[in-house]
């Protein structure tokens, strides 16, 4: 038996069986990286190793938003980027920690600066100088004292960062942050204390040694300040998980086996028991309707606004809002089986899945701090040479302002945000991406590729002709039709059993039930051989229906699937079944061929049903009589011919060609298999969703070249500013306390440029 690998000494099948059951890989030397996927560290570079660490519902774990390969069960900070960890899978953390601590440090700083920059910056006020009311070594004393404590205690996690992306060899924007204000306070500190070691060029024309305590004072509040609205601002991008999460009731009503009713917790809630739903009440669970009528309002699923009628035997959705009538339930799928539940964590997953385009902000991001490090030290030496008196002022001066100037993190948020806005903007439309690279990639598919059957269509086929051949009469073919359909679980089936049932004739239960797929199903009745399915099916028979294609092409070119039926090795006749189109499918199809988009519908249906209902809704190209196992193939086909292709699909039989495509499209009516398999899937199941996913893409992408281009910009004319650079000409110098500012400023403008996506129509 062949090893997975070194420390694996298991088959390459149970490796997979034991990632299936869920677990990460970690890297052996920096055990914080866990990712659910293999590859390198991003630290060290290291292959990750399976761990098999089991990941449970109840437990928060916690990721960084700029790093999500950085996973941990416990708050903390990104050893990569310094950023705080924030819960994933869903979890919406309502402790402001941070948030609080920040903005009690800023408080802090705020009320020691302002004295402190009085002082330093007294004789610049109208009135008395301060230097006249004090003597030098007072001030200088004071303002120690003064700036201490906001350095040392405001400051602190900068420091604290700073030291773990020197230690982790992660450089980043705390980096600068811990450097600048460092040298800052330490070059005032050694002034204050030691003043007499300092040579000339150190001193003003007085002689005195100049400190800095209040640029590092004000540099620490005004970042604070920046962190303290980042937060906040941060905070509102989780909106959707949270409204999302509010929706749920918070108790569900229980009719016990002798028929009381009592209130019990939603998490207490089983499958399989009856409840009641009140008037106005919220559905509790997933699950389908007993008994009574009501009308539903489903907008906060499906994002449409008119309430949907609910009989017996239909499914409601958990958390949607009953109307004036009162039914009983039955419950299919409670806690994290629930499509609301499903939703959260879709949207949670996607929120910190990263976009291809982050790809350009890490690689900038990865050079970016070395260089401006080597920037300031640059920028240092030749204040320092080649500057007016007192040049190591100046030289200090600048070189800070580079540090503090350059920090990079709204080129690092720029990403991010923009995903988890976009994310939970589409989730209350019923528009749920799986990941932020189906966000990037659906605005430039140009060719959609459609399933009919649940995708164009309703999905609920019904019976609308038999015809049969020989002495046998339509009543006696629809019984061993509907008898030997009666165990398949296809749509069609489901409707040629239906129809059965509505003319009341009674089913015999078949033997040797076999279904082929793509083709047909087939067994024993009352003695007789019994098959039903398309032409193929009738081929690999050896069964010639040649007899009856006159009659089924005209049905079919009205739009209708026809089944032939065979009894003992002959032909039997044949049953036809339509499947109705939704009613949004022709303005979806008219919106996208306004934006340029072919669609091509390809289905298992035969070519003349096909083209019947491609010619009522204007599709471009046909595919008629495909396999499961060819769709995939025909994608590929397309995607050859250098095509980005979309695959809208619903059931089973499209999962390969759904996850081939660019972007998978699933239909919230289909199948769990069809979703797991997709980047998109619609709610409602209808292709106005496509509309509105492309749009919020368009809007996404837009917003996320917005970030960058503003960041870029903002570090590439910050930095020479900061520097000095314009000094020779215009006299322009950069303030280190003005660099904060600027810096703080970059970052919450990203984060408010990002949260202008709540607002897109879509």
């Amino acid at each position: 038996m062949k090893a997975c690998c070194q420390n694996h000494n298991k088959s390459p099948e149970a490796h997979s069986i034991k990632k299936s059951k869920g677990g990460y890989y970690i890297c052996p030397m920096h055990s914080e990286i866990r990712q659910e996927t293999p590859g390198n560290c991003p630290k060290c570079g290291m292959a990750l190793e399976y761990a098999g660490i089991p990941k449970t519902e109840s437990a928060t774990q916690w990721t960084c938003p700029m790093h999500p390969e950085i996973i941990q069960d416990h708050p903390g900070n990104c050893p990569i980027c310094g950023m705080a960890l924030e819960p994933m899978g869903g979890a919406v953390s309502e402790d402001l920690t941070e948030y609080h601590d920040m903005k009690r440090r800023f408080i802090f700083a705020a009320i020691f600066t302002l004295p402190l920059v009085f002082i330093a910056m007294g004789d610049l006020l109208p009135g008395r100088p301060v230097s006249k009311m004090f003597s030098h070594g007072f001030i200088r004393w004071a303002e120690l004292i003064l700036g201490t404590p906001v350095v040392l205690w405001s400051g602190w996690p900068f420091f604290t960062r700073a030291r773990a992306s020197i230690v982790n060899k992660s450089l980043n924007m705390f980096t600068l942050i811990g450097l600048g204000v460092g040298v800052a306070y330490g070059y005032s500190l050694v002034a204050t204390l030691f003043p007499d070691i300092f040579p000339g060029s150190f001193r003003d024309p007085s002689g005195k040694v100049a400190v800095y305590y209040e640029a590092a004072g004000v540099i620490v509040t005004l970042i604070l300040l920046g962190q303290v609205l980042e937060l906040k601002a941060r905070s509102q991008t989780n909106a959707a998980i949270k409204a999302l999460l509010g929706l749920a009731p918070k108790t569900a009503r229980l009719i016990q086996e002798d028929g009381s009713e009592t209130d019990i917790p939603l998490d207490q809630v089983t499958v399989g028991q009856h409840l009641r739903v009140r008037p106005g009440e919220k559905i509790p669970v997933d699950g389908v309707v007993l008994e009574g009528t009501s009308t539903v309002d489903e907008s906060m699923i499906t994002g449409e606004p008119i309430p949907v009628t609910k009989n017996k035997d239909e499914k409601v959705i958990g958390a949607t809002v009953n109307g004036t009538g009162s039914f009983i339930m039955e419950a299919k799928r409670v806690g994290a089986e629930t499509l609301l539940s499903q939703i959260i964590h879709m949207v949670a997953e996607a929120q910190r899945s990263r976009a291809p385009i982050q790809k350009l902000a890490d690689l900038v991001s990865g050079y970016f701090v070395p260089i401006v490090v080597s920037i300031s030290v640059l920028s240092f030496i030749i204040w320092a040479l080649l500057g007016p008196e007192p040049s190591m002022t100046y030289a200090i001066i600048n070189s800070v302002a580079v540090l503090i100037i350059a920090c990079p993190c709204a080129l690092g948020l720029a990403t991010p945000l923009s995903i988890m806005v976009a994310t939970g903007k589409g989730a209350n439309f019923g528009v749920l991406f799986k990941n932020a690279e189906a966000i990037e990639t659906l605005r430039q598919v140009d060719t959609l590729v459609v399933d009919k059957t649940g995708t164009l269509t309703l999905g609920k086929p019904k019976l609308v002709s038999v015809n049969s051949v020989n002495d046998l009469s339509d009543q006696e073919l629809l019984k061993y039709a509907a008898s030997l359909e009666a165990g398949s679980e296809h749509p069609l089936a489901e409707a040629i059993v239906e129809g059965a049932k509505e003319k009341k004739i009674p089913l015999i239960k078949p033997n040797n039930f076999q279904s082929i797929t793509g083709k047909g199903v087939q067994g024993d009745i009352e003695s007789h051989q019994v098959a039903l399915g398309n032409a193929k099916m009738m081929e690999d028979l050896n069964i010639d229906p040649s007899i009856l294609e006159a009659k089924a092409n005209q049905l079919r070119s009205e739009g209708q699937t026809v089944m032939f039926v065979a009894i003992d090795q002959k032909i039997a006749g044949f049953v036809g079944v339509a499947d109705p189109i939704k009613e949004t499918t022709p303005q979806a199809i008219q919106e996208l061929h306004r934006d340029h988009v072919k669609i091509v519908m390809m289905t298992g249906d035969n070519q003349h049903t096909a083209k019947a209902v491609a010619k009522k809704l204007g599709i471009d190209e046909v595919i008629a009589g495909v396999l499961p196992e060819q769709k995939a193939l025909k994608v590929k086909e397309l995607q050859a011919a250098g095509h980005k292709v979309a695959m809208a699909g619903d059931g089973i039989n499209d999962a390969p060609a759904l996850a081939q495509a660019e972007v998978g499209i699933a239909m919230g009516t289909g199948t769990d298999v069809a979703m797991e398999s997709a980047g998109v899937t619609l709610v409602k199941g209808d292709l106005i969703g496509i509309l509105r996913a492309r749009k919020l893409s368009r809007a996404t992408m837009r917003n996320i070249k917005q970030n960058l281009f503003f960041a870029f910009a903002y570090n590439a004319s910050g930095v020479p500013i900061a520097a000095g650079v314009l000094y020779p000409w215009f006299g322009i110098l950069l303030s280190p306390m003005i660099a904060a500012a600027a810096m703080s400023f970059s970052s919450v403008s990203v984060v408010g440029n990002a949260l202008r996506l709540k607002r897109v129509k879509i």
